[in-house]
């Protein structure tokens, strides 16, 4: 049986090139100028074609393989031999297609995704490097051009086809880098298993971040008067300071720029159609840290309650969360989410936004500057506010004016208008 060897050509001055895509399989049957492998250099992808027709016997390159001109790719069975071999085996082929229903599932399985090889050659190096920087996996995509070749606008048609139906994609994480080395390799560590919490939240943030374009807006709220409201409050029998978290006030502060802005509570449904959810509650979600990871429980209509229920609730959800002992439910239907970090430190950050919600709120540390007001420099407190947002519902100007709306809610006009 003669063989016949296909090596890597003459590609330029380039060497050490990785493989980033294999186009067929071994068995498979292949003609002259079939795209075999696809290589890619930092400035350039680049198909390999046949030069050769017959069926390949043994496939001596993978995905991330550095390859050179010369290197062999693959061993072919003559086109003469193949033939030879097809007429002879004709009768037993013959013979299991009239029991083809016995074929075991996962020779199926194996068959069908020789036949995605085909369909990812029938598009083009640029269209699938776009189904690559999106996380497409392009076999699944039905391309529009003649016969079957998958272009750009295929592989945008099934992103927002998944995305409508809020699917994740198959390959929606980065090309995964191999470590050369081991990590032990270089002093002692310790293997320890991820908690469960950020196990289960590590999806949906990832569905998050690659289904929604995200733009922050940073702003600073002046809450000296606020602050020195809430450090005044004591009880009216007692006579005892009343202690009540910043957060409570942020929470209703926020209530109102919701009623202002429905946008901000709104859920993306069907973005072919460009519908949206309005929601007419106010479900404010906290992001709550604990020894397991974040979870993002909701007070409830936070429209309807004084701040110190608020308060009182918030204590109490932080609780069942740190013990585990929150109802799955109470992590899910919210209006808009607030992500506080000013009980730790830092300023200003990039929230991600709780899916599938349109918008976060991140605050940090307070501090105390010298602001320049009525003419002269004075002492005031100052909250950093990040405001993240999708940018399919939200556009810049409207999150700047959602931010000049709450900073004015947390400002001397509102606080005094809270029943605590």
């Amino acid at each position: 049986m003669s063989e016949t060897e296909i090596k890597v050509p003459n590609i330029g001055d380039f060497k050490d090139v990785e493989v980033i895509e294999v186009l067929v399989s071994e068995g498979q049957y292949i003609k002259k100028n079939d795209a075999l492998l696809t290589i890619e250099s930092d400035k350039s992808s680049v198909e390999i074609p046949s030069n050769l027709e017959g069926k390949i016997k043994n496939l001596k390159i993978k995905v991330g393989d550095k390859v050179s001109e010369g290197d062999l790719i693959l061993t072919l069975e003559s086109d003469s031999e193949v033939k030879k071999r097809e007429v002879k085996e004709k009768p037993e082929i013959e013979k299991v297609s009239k029991n083809i229903e016995l074929i075991k599932p996962e020779v199926q399985e194996k068959n069908f995704s020789k036949n995605n090889i085909s369909n990812i050659s029938s598009a083009s190096p640029k269209a699938r490097k776009f189904a690559r920087e999106l996380g497409v996996d392009i076999s699944q995509v039905a391309g529009s051009e003649k016969d079957g070749r998958v272009v750009e606008d295929d592989i945008k048609k099934f992103v927002s086809s998944n995305s409508k139906n809020n699917v994740v994609l198959k390959d929606s994480t980065p090309d995964k880098i191999k470590n050369e080395f081991e990590h032990s390799d270089f002093g002692e560590i310790e293997i320890k298993d991820i908690p469960r919490v950020k196990k289960l939240s590590s999806k949906y943030l990832t569905n998050s971040w690659i289904t929604i374009p995200h733009v922050t807006n940073h702003d600073e709220a002046d809450i000296t008067e606020m602050e020195s409201f809430r450090s005044s409050l004591t009880d009216m029998y007692t006579g005892e300071k009343i202690k009540i978290t910043p957060l409570a006030f942020i929470i209703k502060a926020l209530v109102a720029s919701l009623k202002k802005f429905p946008s901000f509570n709104s859920s993306i449904d069907e973005i072919e159609t460009g519908k949206m959810t309005l929601k007419k509650y106010y479900h404010i979600g906290i992001a709550v840290d604990t020894p397991n990871g974040l979870m993002v429980p909701k007070i409830r209509n936070a429209n309807n309650k004084k701040i110190s229920m608020i308060s009182k609730e918030l204590k109490e959800v932080s609780e069942l969360c740190r013990n585990l002992k929150i109802d799955k439910k109470e992590l899910f239907g919210g209006s808009m989410t607030i992500t506080s970090l000013g009980g730790i430190g830092g300023s200003f950050f990039t929230p991600i936004i709780n899916y599938p919600e349109v918008a976060i709120l991140g605050v940090g540390r307070s501090e105390k500057k010298q602001i320049f007001m009525n003419g002269k420099f004075q002492t005031r407190t100052m909250l950093p506010i990040s405001l993240s947002y999708d940018h399919r519902i939200i556009d810049g100007a409207e999150a700047a004016r959602f931010n000049n709306d709450l900073k004015e809610n947390l400002g001397k006009n509102f606080a005094y208008k809270l029943a605590v």
